[in-house]
């Protein structure tokens, strides 16, 4: 291995480091507990080794976002493709998206919540967001018909949105979420 490859790989491995302890440390504290002090501190690196990464914690933010679409894609992915028909692949992908939701929140606010730099709908959005959006669009591609796929996952997805965000500021009672899961999928599956 050539000095020049174990560097370019210290450095990947060293920014994964990074993007891992910002996401664990928000997890645990909120992002606002996420500054490049302290993560400087929890990764032993100084604060330039991290800025010679990250313009900054918004920077951070974004690579979390992404790594996390990385992550609920495949997740999706995974529950798609072990359900045993469509009508129930709806349902494993509705059901993933929402433990997602539930079991790692600071990472699907700084996807979904919080503002990043990042283009979402776009072309240029990074492979891993469009990955997330293409399971959704899988899920549905059965029970399309006529309807428009990517505008009908879109609103199946702001759906799913929807009810998340609304449990979770207890606005809607948690004990009800899977019945709605079950309204809402029975209005999406033919």
């Amino acid at each position: 291995m050539t000095i020049q490859a174990r560097r370019e790989r210290e450095r990947a491995e060293r920014e994964k480091l990074i993007i891992t302890v910002a996401c664990e440390l928000a997890e645990a504290e909120g992002w606002e507990a996420v500054t490049t002090r302290r993560l400087a501190e929890r990764i032993e690196y100084s604060q330039p080794v991290l800025y010679s990464h990250f313009k900054g914690k918004g920077a951070i933010m974004a690579a979390v976002a992404v790594e996390g679409c990385a992550v609920l894609a495949e997740e999706l992915r995974e529950a798609r493709t072990a359900a045993p028909d469509a009508g129930s692949a709806l349902a494993a992908v509705g059901a993933a998206y929402t433990a997602f939701a539930e079991r790692r929140p600071a990472l699907y606010d700084v996807i979904f919540n919080l503002s990043v730099d990042l283009p979402f709908a776009t072309p240029q959005a990074p492979a891993a967001l469009h990955a997330a959006f293409g399971e959704l669009v899988e899920g549905l591609r059965p029970h399309a018909g006529e309807e428009d796929l990517p505008l009908l996952a879109e609103t199946f997805w702001a759906a799913l949105h929807g009810l998340v965000t609304l449990t979770r500021g207890k606005r809607l009672p948690r004990e009800h979420h899977d019945r709605r899961l079950e309204l809402l999928l029975r209005r999406f599956v033919a």
